[in-house]
């Protein structure tokens, strides 16, 4: 089936909703203004089981917008893929909005990007500027993870970051528009032709590296993927995932972030790449520890256990999830 040309939309705007219906409805607020008539918005309701689908239904009864948005009802909690899945799927259009639920749109920031991905043909992907409520720009456009990148980060020392400065995965923010080798979910656009030509986003990734996964097939398959600047997207980061706030303090992070770590590095570099990521995770580790017991005042950059939570899945790298609920079980 086609997913592009003469399509009810020109654009969808995908929401997954997981246990946040406040910050949704932040996040509807701020798109009402922005909507163009050939536009919709589809709300995936993560099977939230607590009253965010009522809450949502009120509101968008209140403002009278039951043509503009699609409340979809999942039966099954499917992460940040499966849901957004949902949402593609369920509407046809020419463009998609992937966009969080802990997003707010700035004035004119969606047509900005509209009118950028519409005028390259090459262009299959497109992101915002993503910036904090007070306008500071956060980093959101990088290179591929690989196995030097996680030396780098485990290590946390100047002196590797400077020999292999190549290898940093997070860019700097930049006021110029051009091309990555990936860009933060969180907000991106997508062409309808992308998923045509490569299929959706893996479900085998419950959340996190789906997004540099299907960046990594898009490139592939001769797409490029940009930032526009101009387009101005706040993210208030954390509120639909737990895992930065974790990571910040510290602590130990769920076991889907490792066992998407280990997906994608076997899909994009194999057995071989699997393991060197792993070892050199473990080197840089192994560094960053050396130098905490020479400065009290040097902090590492890895969580609680993850010198052993980064092995999950290594010998079977494309094992199903466990899905979260199940966790303890």
């Amino acid at each position: 089936m086609s997913w592009y040309g003469n399509m009810p939309y020109n654009l969808c705007i995908v929401i997954v909703n997981y246990k946040t219906p406040q910050l949704l409805l932040d996040c509807l607020e701020s798109l009402l203004p922005e909507l163009e008539d050939n536009w919709v918005i589809a709300v995936v309701d993560n099977a939230s089981n607590d009253n965010s689908v009522t809450i949502v239904e009120n509101w968008i009864l209140k403002h009278n917008q039951p043509d503009n948005i699609k409340l979809i009802r999942s039966p099954v909690n499917s992460g940040f893929s499966g849901g957004n899945n949902i949402g593609i799927k369920t509407v046809q259009a020419d463009h998609y909005l992937l966009l969080n639920s802990d997003a707010l749109v700035r004035k004119g920031a969606i047509q900005t990007m509209l009118n950028a991905i519409s005028r390259e043909k090459k262009v299959g992907l497109i992101a915002p500027r993503l910036e904090w409520l007070d306008g500071t720009p956060q980093e959101s456009c990088f290179n591929y993870h690989t196995p030097i990148s996680e030396l780098i980060g485990s290590a946390k020392t100047g002196l590797i970051t400077k020999i292999f400065k190549k290898f940093v995965v997070a860019q700097p923010v930049s006021e110029i528009s051009r091309p990555y080798c990936w860009v933060s979910f969180a907000c991106v656009m997508v062409k309808a032709e992308v998923f045509n030509a490569i299929g959706f986003l893996d479900e085998g990734y419950f959340m996190y590296f789906e997004d540099v996964e299907f960046c990594r097939r898009a490139k592939k398959a001769g797409w490029e993927i940009w930032q526009e600047p101009a387009s101005h997207i706040v993210h208030l980061r954390g509120g639909s995932s737990p895992v930065k706030a974790q990571a910040k303090l510290r602590k130990r992070l769920p076991r889907y972030y490792y066992e998407s770590r280990t997906r994608f590095f076997f899909q994009a570099y194999g057995r071989v790449g699997l393991l060197c990521a792993n070892l050199l995770w473990e080197l840089g580790w192994s560094i960053a520890s050396f130098r905490s017991l020479l400065s009290p005042s040097y902090m590492p950059d890895t969580s609680e256990k993850q010198w052993r939570d980064i092995l999950i899945n290594f010998l079977n790298p494309l094992k199903p999830y466990i899905h979260p609920d199940n966790y303890g079980k």
